[in-house]
């Protein structure tokens, strides 16, 4: 972690468009810490889909690929008071395809899921909280200038 908050890093992501993605996600990053995690950093990995996938079978058990794995602090479930919320590991291919599908641009639909990501390194989980969740993320969406949520992708 870097000691001047959250950061983001690549991984196997091609330079050109690390260049043009890296102070607009960092920024986003920032602003995410000091709004949604309450001053609170996180990391952001943007990686590969088989990196997402060995990430999801080591730590859940579950042999596929998935768009964004939170990893709240060891030992902290639900988030204990402290200095550092954890990681994030994000698919760029996921991504990129999500985006397409969706009809907005790439660096958009990552800021949807370091967002999504961030609210489930906070304890939320929209599988089990009964709409909390998804009311967080739509309220978070709108103050940030976000398209559509996951949560509401998946409900429509």
């Amino acid at each position: 972690m870097s000691p001047e908050g959250s950061t983001v890093t690549f991984r196997r992501v091609p330079e050109n468009l690390r260049h043009v993605l890296k102070g607009q996600l960092c920024r986003f990053a920032k602003n995410l810490e000091t709004t949604v995690g309450r001053g609170r950093p996180f990391d952001c990995l943007i990686t590969t889909d088989a990196e997402l996938r060995r990430l999801n079978r080591d730590f859940r058990g579950k042999d596929e690929i998935t768009d964004v794995l939170s990893f709240p602090v060891p030992g902290s479930w639900p988030p204990a008071p402290g200095p550092r919320l954890g990681d994030l590991a994000i698919s760029l291919p996921r991504a990129r395809a999500q985006a397409g599908r969706f009809g907005h641009a790439l660096e958009q639909e990552i800021r949807i899921l370091m967002l999504h990501g961030l609210l489930h390194l906070l304890g939320m989980d929209h599988e089990t909280d009964g709409g909390r969740m998804e009311r967080a993320e739509k309220r978070w969406r709108a103050r940030l200038g976000l398209p559509a949520s996951l949560i509401e992708r998946v409900r429509t």
